[in-house]
């Protein structure tokens, strides 16, 4: 690391002195830190499509963003000479390695497809940079462990995940509030609507865009032929790159179930997921879809999955888009457009969610915006609302509802060894061989 990367680092983590007297800091604002150029961190962005665009125009209000990559050209020369993200100066990679090597680079931003987000992010760690990484943080049981692991192997480096909802401080982080607090009494069952995949297919196959690196935006997974819907933003809907909405919308729904519930420790989890009442739009063998042309992920599902103190969780695709919680004082529903039920009609949480509840559900920071709380704990130190280790717990019910949904099969998951038990075929889903040069770092 050069010198003048170590110098900023150490300014940013300097602030724990800070910390201690002062609540608020000036760039939990509009600005990080002075407007020194030596005291801004350097980012580099890692996927800059769609949603990359935007998380990268949030990250250059805290620092200067001094690389974009892309293994699609069109998409990191725009970012470059948008006066939001590049202003004309970032360099642009295709390699994401580029940007990992540089000694300059001190955050990276990985917002790609799901299937690339625990290899480069690993690696990220291992190259000394801070990680924001847009969720679905893994695509498989075997990556939530081996995520944790290289976590826990490099406790000084921030790792912060784009579950945005959990700084919803008027929806979701009420109704959290409200389930922890106990002013819903005992919770009987959880409802998680996070809606079905689109169907659609069978499509072409087409020439691969001159722009495209089409191999290595495959990656680990199997290489086949260039269809259009596979790529960029249709790639949730296959199950070779997502998890379709279960880890989609799951990501944000199931978390905020989890959370309120008090089932985001480790050894935390259901344990037993039911996936016989599960659609496809595609014929499947053994969990595998047997046509390649068309989107393959669960379209139509309702997944109770039952906790050892005999909560019930479903997850299902069938509307309301939202989570209803129910309990033995009352129900309530939230999703992101409302908050509603008798609870909230008639203010049951009065008195009971203040300035002091919010920075318990912080993690004992003030509530701000999602990424203010990111370069807050890059300054200040600790865990960020959206930590990884939470975030891997709901990944593991997520990763659960997909491997359920693809046998068909009622589960039972052993959520202290993460193991699933008595089916080897099901277990057999819970990690994938990397195609050849896209193996995922071990680091534990």
């Amino acid at each position: 690391m050069t010198i003048r990367n170590t110098s900023r680092r150490k300014f940013i983590q300097s602030g724990a002195l800070a910390a201690a007297t002062v609540p608020y800091f000036a760039w939990a604002q509009k600005s990080f830190a002075n407007d020194s150029a030596n005291d801004r961190p350097r980012i580099g962005c890692i996927g800059t499509g769609s949603m990359g665009t935007w998380d990268a125009r949030d990250h250059a209000n805290y620092g200067d963003i001094v690389a974009v990559c892309d293994v699609d050209t069109r998409h990191a020369d725009r970012a470059k000479h948008d006066e939001k993200i590049g202003k004309g100066k970032a360099d642009t990679y295709r390699d994401y390695r580029d940007v990992l090597d540089r000694n300059d680079v001190d955050i990276v931003s990985i917002v790609t497809p799901d299937h690339w987000h625990t290899k480069i992010a690993i690696e990220a760690l291992q190259s000394g940079k801070d990680v924001f990484c847009q969720k679905p943080l893994t695509l498989t049981l075997e990556e939530n462990k081996l995520i944790r692991d290289a976590c826990r192997k490099y406790p000084d480096r921030t790792f912060f995940v784009g579950t945005q909802q959990r700084s919803s401080r008027p929806l979701f982080l009420r109704a959290v509030n409200m389930v922890q607090k106990g002013l819903l009494g005992d919770i009987k069952k959880v409802t998680v609507g996070i809606d079905g995949a689109p169907t659609g297919g069978p499509f072409p196959t087409a020439e691969v865009p001159k722009e495209l690196d089409w191999e290595m935006w495959l990656g680990q997974a199997p290489m086949v032929d260039y269809r259009e819907k596979r790529c960029h933003y249709q790639f949730r809907w296959w199950y070779e790159y997502s998890g379709g909405k279960f880890t989609d919308w799951g990501a944000h729904h199931v978390d905020i179930a989890t959370w309120a519930l008090g089932q985001d420790g480790e050894g935390m989890g259901p344990v037993e997921i039911d996936g016989t009442s599960v659609k496809h739009p595609v014929p499947y063998k053994e969990g595998f879809a047997e046509v390649d042309h068309s989107y393959n992920a669960s379209h139509d599902f309702s997944i109770p999955c039952r906790f050892a103190n005999g909560t019930e969780m479903i997850v299902t695709s069938a509307p309301p888009n939202g989570v209803l919680f129910e309990g033995t004082k009352g129900r309530m529903f939230v999703n992101r457009g409302r908050i509603s039920g008798k609870p909230i009609d008639e203010d049951w949480d009065a008195g009971h969610y203040g300035q002091d509840d919010l920075a318990r559900l912080y993690k004992g920071k003030p509530h701000e915006g999602h990424k203010q709380n990111f370069y807050r704990t890059l300054r200040e130190g600790g865990l960020p609302v959206s930590d990884v280790y939470s975030h891997l717990q709901a990944m593991n019910t997520c990763h659960l509802c997909t491997i359920a949904a693809r046998t068909g099969k009622k589960i039972k998951w052993d959520p202290k060894t993460e193991q699933i038990m008595g089916d080897d075929h099901a277990q057999s889903f819970a990690s994938r061989t990397p195609r050849a040069g896209y193996e995922i770092p071990r680091v534990g």
